[in-house]
């Protein structure tokens, strides 16, 4: 008998791990997160960004191309 595991994804992610899925330092996200360049949900003590909110903001990182 095989048991299937459902992994859900996650609709908010803590700061940790927001860096470490954009592959930024915790201070990092921290710093974009006082500057608002990442909005984030609080709830209690508690702050969390939206998948959505890491995805637009990723979208809207210039790309740097190199000229030849």
């Amino acid at each position: 008998m095989t048991t299937a595991t459902r992994s859900i994804e996650p609709l908010l992610y803590t700061p940790e791990e927001a860096a470490e899925a954009l592959r930024l330092g915790r201070s990092t996200v921290y710093e974009l997160m006082a500057d608002g360049a990442l909005e984030y949900v609080k709830q209690g003590r508690s702050r969390r960004i939206k998948v959505a909110t890491l995805k637009a903001y990723v979208a809207g990182m210039p790309t740097e191309t190199t000229a030849h």
